[in-house]
Order: C-alpha cells, then sequence, then structure tokens
C-alpha cells in the first residue's frame, strides 16, 4: 500500500451524511475521509451511530441525506453488490456463513460468488478446483490451515471470525470495513485477531469498528470519535488519547 496521505482524492469520502429515524437523528452531519493505505479507527459509545453509519457506507441502509463517495464516485444510491463489486468489502458483528457447510466449502461459495457465477452451481462448489485452491490459500492466509474439512456450524466463536474474513477477503477489497472483529473473543483469540489485522493493514484501508481500545490504539493511523450521532474528533491516535473531549465522551478512565 502506499504511504497514507499519499492520494489527493480520499478512497472514502462521506459528506453531511444525515439518517433519521422519524423525528430522531441517528447520525447527524457526519463528514469522514478514508486515505488508502491507512487503518481508520471509528470508536465511540454504544449507541454512538457506528453501525448505523457503517450501514449507509456499505448501502444496507439509505441515509435521509448526504454524500457517500468511493474513490470519487458518487455511491449514496448504489445497491450492496454493485459497492461490493467497487472494492467495498464488510464484515459484521454476528458472524453470517453457512453452519451447514465445511470451512472450505463456506471460502469456496465466496471465491465462486467473486469470480461472478453467483450460487448457481453451489452444490458442485468443493469440487471446483478454480475456487478450492484460491479458497485455501485464504484459509492459510486468515489462520484457518488446517481446517477445511470441519463443519462450520462446529467453530469456536473466534474461529468463525476469521471465517468470515476469509469470506470479504475472497472479493478482493479495495476498502475492508471491519464491525467489531474482536467482540466475545478470549486473550489468546484477540491477540491472534490483532496480528491479522496488522497483517491486512499492508494491503488494505481498514475501516475498524472496535471497542478494545488497546487494539485500536495498536492500530490505526488515525481515530475518528462518534458521540450522540455526531463525529467529534478525527485525530492521530496520541491525540485522541489526549483530547478532553473525548476522554468526557467515551475513554473516561480507560487504559489506553
Amino acid at each position: 500500500m502506499g504511504e497514507v496521505g499519499a492520494m489527493t482524492t480520499p478512497l472514502l469520502a462521506v459528506e453531511h451524511l444525515f439518517k433519521n429515524y422519524g423525528g430522531l437523528p441517528v447520525t447527524s452531519d457526519v463528514s469522514l475521509e478514508i486515505v488508502e493505505g491507512e487503518l481508520h479507527a471509528l470508536i465511540g459509545p454504544n449507541g454512538a451511530g457506528k453501525t448505523t453509519l457503517m450501514a449507509q457506507i456499505t448501502g444496507e441502509l439509505a441515509p435521509s441525506s448526504g454524500t457517500i463517495r468511493f474513490d470519487g464516485e458518487d455511491i449514496t444510491r448504489l445497491p450492496m453488490h454493485r459497492r461490493v463489486a467497487r472494492g467495498l468489502g464488510r464484515s459484521f458483528q454476528l458472524s453470517s456463513v453457512f453452519g451447514q457447510f465445511t470451512v472450505e466449502g463456506n471460502v469456496a461459495l465466496a471465491v465462486q460468488v467473486a469470480q461472478g457465477h453467483g450460487f448457481r452451481f453451489w452444490k458442485r462448489v468443493d469440487r471446483l478446483a478454480a475456487v478450492r485452491e484460491p479458497a485455501r490459500a485464504l484459509l492459510d492466509r486468515v489462520g484457518l490451515t488446517g481446517r477445511n474439512d470441519v463443519t462450520a456450524a462446529d467453530l469456536a466463536h473466534g474461529e468463525l471470525r476469521l471465517l468470515e474474513l476469509a469470506m470479504v477477503l475472497a472479493a478482493a477489497p479495495r476498502l475492508l470495513l471491519l464491525d467489531e472483529p474482536l467482540a466475545g473473543l478470549g486473550t489468546a483469540e484477540s491477540t491472534q485477531m490483532i496480528g491479522l489485522l496488522a497483517e491486512l493493514k499492508k494491503r488494505h484501508t481498514i475501516l475498524l469498528i472496535e471497542h478494545d481500545m488497546t487494539a485500536v490504539f495498536s492500530l490505526a493511523e488515525r481515530i475518528s470519535v462518534l458521540a450522540g450521532g455526531r463525529l467529534i474528533a478525527t485525530a492521530a491516535p496520541e491525540v485522541i488519547r489526549g483530547d478532553a473531549a473525548v476522554r468526557t465522551a467515551y475513554l473516561g478512565n480507560a487504559k489506553i
């Protein structure tokens, strides 16, 4: 990846984004830029609007007003699948895999969809070398080597998060949108995930929502803070660490 800040045009630009439910604003005048090559963390208390903002970026939710640009193109009204085709890849707070499929079968299916074949030949997916070999490489990349033939429903929680990442990576996204990848992980699993994210940031631009402040401050080039649906700060970790308004709104006495 190039040096952060090297691009004139940000890879992702969110401009004056509002999302209202009835008369209640959930995101309010949010403007945010993600520069190619950075891992940008989005933090804030529960209910701050982080996941709602992410859903608007991916196309899961339509904003009430505002603009979303990806690589200079206005994608505000594009459906989710067209955003994925342009290079947006998202993992969710809850793993979204096919529990009855094997680990390799899940990733092979994701590879097949990424190759443009959709689900038409899903019954043959485990027999197709064109999807099986890339699937195995992705499993090796995320640390699931040797778990290929395990049924996904039998995986531990941490392994499910790794499997979901492998499936997202199958589409070779330019921007990874990761929604709390460390949620529910134990100490050893969290350490493994942080190491994987450190490797992924070498090849991908990443927007990370995460409550684990150790992970955020060790991984992020920049951090944005949402509180009450509004963006109250965007800065380098060392600046956020000492920001009185951020501490009042969110960090408190967290050890960071």
